[in-house]
């Protein structure tokens, strides 16, 4: 039988009434012939009172431990689906990520999938399961402990597993009725797509858009994993929500596709660093071992041997990379005459693989951002996308007049 993945995220699962109603449209799907491979999250809320519980417990906590923790919110959610689908006659089962096995590395609490072996859930299948019920976001490591994929790692368990089980398609079901070209609160005329490339996305995603966790997208688009995120409150429908899939897919888009936003950025300059040959691998070295996520790069014209260096981060990682960088100074390999973070900007992101042919993309952004009074910090762009850093307090009039300027609510 054809196989389809079902992904239910937990306010897609918050109660027994939205279990119920996520068991119907499992239901539905099984009518239609195919086996269903459904995922679940844990209830709304859940996990973060069960990483609350470990903190309190012990800050300086065992990450095997907080795994063991953390991952049952979903094996609670896995056996109400299989007993509720089970309830209406639906042949079900719930398998924890240790029992398929989801096999992962040993990164505890941020473990990656290395392999899904399907024959244990295929065999059930050929005796007539009609429904397996994984439990998203944990794995088991080579030594046998519970793992855990890191915040949002059900939607990463949904496409590995349409990938190892070569799935028509994977849906993931959350509270939103699909891809916008932005942020609707934030800019009322945002429009629903009806479909977006996964390069698209995977720019949206790790630019700040929400909707899917970006190595999901990241998965996706490894294996031509067709994915479909709709809302699992509406009425469904083979049309509903939208289609994320290969560019050659899609026959018409705009030239931009999306307006993205990230409130959590900082800008962080070296003032006065010597310019000369490996300077910047001196700089990037050691922020890249602590960990930090450098994104926006830019180094003004040097005078007199000396030059300003800036980049952007999360504003989370600002501590870190200010002891990375003074430690680095303390040992001599770089010298600069001050550090300035800034904590008051946001970064904005026009997506869309039309881009690639298409000019005059930068300076209709600038000159829109301009007409607005709104000055721009940092640029940076790639073949698909073009960042601004600009001031925090402009960040909503800047969303909604690219979007006016590319004239997003309007379909290709």
């Amino acid at each position: 039988m054809p196989v389809l993945v079902m992904k239910f995220g937990g306010t897609s699962v918050a109660n027994l009434d939205r279990i119920r109603r996520a068991a119907k449209r499992v239901g539905v799907e099984v009518a239609k012939g195919y086996d269903v491979i459904v995922i679940v999250s844990a209830m709304s809320g859940k996990t973060n009172e069960l990483v609350g519980w470990v903190n309190e417990t012990s800050p300086m906590y065992d990450a095997r431990e907080y795994d063991a923790v953390v991952s049952s919110g979903e094996n609670v959610t896995a056996g109400l689906m299989a007993l509720t689908l089970q309830e209406m006659d639906i042949p079900a089962r719930s398998w924890q990520g240790w029992q398929v096995p989801l096999k992962t590395n040993s990164a505890h609490s941020s473990a990656r999938i290395e392999e899904i072996p399907n024959d244990n859930i295929n065999a059930k299948f050929a005796e007539g399961m009609k429904v397996a019920v994984v439990a998203g976001f944990q794995g088991v490591s080579p030594e046998g402990r519970i793992t855990t994929l890191g915040r949002g790692g059900s939607d990463t368990t949904a496409v590995a597993f349409a990938a190892a089980f070569d799935a028509e398609r994977c849906d993931i079901y959350t509270d939103v009725d699909g891809i916008y070209t932005t942020d609707p609160r934030v800019a009322p005329k945002a429009r629903k797509l009806d479909k977006i490339a996964f390069e698209e996305m995977l720019e949206l995603a790790s630019l700040g858009a929400k909707v899917l966790q970006t190595r999901s997208v990241e998965l996706a688009m490894r294996y031509n994993v067709k994915l479909r995120v709709l809302s699992s409150f509406e009425e469904p429908s083979d049309t509903a929500g939208t289609l994320v899939c290969a560019e050659e897919d899609i026959m018409e888009s705009n030239v931009v596709n999306g307006i993205a936003y990230s409130r959590e950025e900082a800008k962080m300059t070296l003032i006065s660093v010597a310019d000369r040959p490996g300077i910047a691998a001196k700089i990037f070295g050691p922020l890249s071992e602590a960990g930090i996520n450098v994104d926006m790069i830019i180094q003004n014209i040097a005078e007199e041997g000396r030059t300003d260096m800036t980049f952007s981060c999360p504003t989370e990682q600002v501590k870190r990379a200010e002891k990375a960088l003074n430690e680095a100074k303390e040992r001599g390999d770089i010298n600069f005459h001050d550090l300035v973070a800034d904590t008051n900007v946001c970064k904005i992101s026009a997506v869309g693989i039309g881009m690639r042919s298409q000019s005059g993309v930068a300076a209709k952004m600038f000159k829109t951002l301009s007409d607005e009074g709104i000055n721009i910090k940092v640029i940076a762009t790639s073949e698909i996308k073009i960042s601004v850093l600009i001031d925090r307090k402009y960040m909503e009039l800047a969303v909604q007049a690219l979007h006016d300027a590319f004239e997003l609510d309007k379909a290709a």
